[in-house]
């Protein structure tokens, strides 16, 4: 069989007719993994994902999608991840974010959405904090509405912090992203959803805040003003028993 006559089922990155049997295998296993995949047969695939990372052809820090989808899978037939493997994937994309920087946006991405799944919003949104303010991560839409959403989760008061100093920074903090994220592109109906509720978040706690204020003003009147149904010191009751006493002997 000449070698123009080959058919594949699938393309990989770099589609190019192979010229040598090598390279027809390569793309022979190239096939497997993905049928695999598609079959979710995960234990096969990794298989074939694990000689495909050994052949210098097959350029592995572009395909880490590849390895992520992987990581972690059970050997039988299930689409659900063991709880563990979340906190390995993200080990996994924080290498890869260093390791990779060409692809680092996307990479940003991933790992905040596993962060979220393992329960570490905060460090999530310390992820977005550090690159956020950079390009070209202050141009992602899609960032920005992350960093509103984990805001608005983190903007909830915690049972032993009161909502006067917690709920306020997040939320204008969240509403700042989504404004953000809406600028950038308006067709996005996620951010524009989540930013009228939001706004009115934020009016609430505004009136909540001018409420509070305004019961300690009032709080610290009432301690300031003074009783005048009791005299203010010892010096002025004297005075005063004085006095009733002269009028006593004038009258007498």
């Amino acid at each position: 069989m000449a070698h123009d006559e080959h058919a594949f089922l699938f393309n990989p990155l770099n589609s190019k007719q192979p010229q040598t049997a090598r390279k027809v295998h390569i793309r022979r296993l190239f096939d497997i993994l993905h049928l695999c995949v598609q079959r979710h047969d995960w234990q096969r695939a990794r298989r074939a994902w694990t000689v495909l990372l050994r052949c210098k052809e097959v350029d592995w820090k572009t395909m880490w999608k590849m390895s992520l989808l992987l990581l972690g899978r059970p050997d039988e037939n299930t689409d659900f991840d063991p709880p563990e493997t979340d906190s390995d994937k993200v080990n996994f994309l924080t290498v890869m974010m260093r390791q990779h920087p060409e692809e680092r946006e996307s990479i940003l991405k991933e790992l905040v959405l596993h962060l979220i799944q393992c329960n570490m919003h905060r460090r999530a949104m310390e992820e977005l904090d550090l690159y956020l303010p950079s390009y070209p991560y202050q141009d992602n839409p899609v960032l920005h509405v992350y960093a509103g959403l984990i805001a608005l989760y983190l903007a909830q008061p915690a049972n032993d912090m009161s909502e006067e100093t917690t709920y306020g920074p997040y939320l204008r903090n969240a509403q700042a992203h989504l404004e953000r994220a809406q600028a950038i592109d308006p067709s996005n109906i996620v951010a524009a959803a989540f930013l009228s509720q939001v706004n009115l978040c934020t009016h609430h706690v505004a009136t909540f805040e001018r409420i509070t204020n305004f019961r300690h003003q009032l709080s610290g009147t009432t301690r300031a003003a003074p009783d005048r149904d009791t005299p203010d010191s010892d010096d002025e009751k004297m005075e005063v028993e004085e006095a009733l006493h002269n009028r006593k002997r004038i009258k007498a």
